[in-house]
């Protein structure tokens, strides 16, 4: 029977020589979505119409490129004999670590031009990002991609998967955990946590902290069972080393901020404050 599995095709649109990937399309997508949901919540809380629409047209750009750059530095063994590839983005080879440190540094110096506070903009973003996260992992998907160890078949239908997810799970002859699903799963719970989060009216930052420390600890415990991690060692994974210091970090901001009397206002405060 799994000889006759055929995978879902990864090109969405052919015309002539251009396609278009349902890897782009599924991104687009979450960016999309993401920006119409920031850009609403950001006019509530009294921030310019467009805020965030001249911020992506920053990020974006931004996040793809740190992206390439985090995964070109910790493959450094391939590309510094190859430097050809470095620019070959197409071929594969991105890490949301990279994106979300370029986007965080370009946000924090977007938010000192416009003189906003960066901690307002990344609160009412942080709902925005995981969700936009939870739905390009789907992209992962499509291009089978970014999944866990072998399983057998009987282990991913005792857990009640559609079949199309179970088929597209068989790849090169063999099975494997949908490791895509876990961290889409866990994001879509962090989007509903931060939502609910809003209305508790946290101090400002902490829902854009609340943000890093869930997705950090769901991205940890998934990079363990995943096949393609970037390495620090033989045996550290970059991305669960990274998603310790995140949490470590944003909790000692948390604590620090409030200590230091640098979190006085509140999510739902109307002045701007720090």
């Amino acid at each position: 029977m799994e000889k006759n599995i055929q995978p879902l095709d990864p090109i969405a649109i052919s015309l002539g020589p251009i396609q278009v990937h349902w890897y782009g399309l599924i991104i687009g997508v979450g960016i999309a979505l993401a920006l119409i949901i920031a850009m609403r919540e950001g006019e509530r809380r009294g921030l310019p119409k467009d805020i965030f629409a001249d911020l992506m047209l920053w990020a974006i750009p931004i996040a793809i490129i740190s992206a390439r750059i985090y995964y070109v530095i910790f493959q450094w063994d391939f590309y510094s004999q190859n430097p050809g590839e470095i620019i070959k983005i197409w071929n594969g080879g991105i890490a949301i670590h990279g994106a979300l440190i370029g986007s965080v540094i370009t946000a924090y110096v977007f938010a000192k031009k416009r003189k906003i506070s960066f901690w307002k903009l990344a609160d009412i973003a942080a709902p925005s990002i995981i969700l936009g996260q939870a739905i390009g992992r789907w992209g992962n998907f499509m291009n089978q991609e970014a999944h866990g160890r072998e399983v057998s078949r009987a282990f991913l239908e005792n857990m009640y998967l559609p079949e199309f997810i179970v088929d597209q799970m068989y790849i090169n002859g063999a099975y494997y955990h949908p490791t895509f699903l876990y961290e889409s799963i866990w994001n879509i719970i962090g989007f509903i946590i931060l939502i609910l989060l809003r209305r508790a009216n946290l101090r400002r930052g902490e829902l854009f902290l609340s943000y890093v420390i869930w997705y950090s600890i769901g991205r940890f415990f998934v990079e363990g069972l995943r096949t393609d991690s970037l390495m620090l060692t033989e045996n550290l994974r970059i991305a669960q080393t990274i998603s310790i210091v995140l949490i470590i970090g944003a909790l000692v901001l948390i604590f620090y901020r409030r200590a230091e009397g640098l979190a006085k206002a509140r999510y739902l405060d109307k002045a701007e404050g720090k």
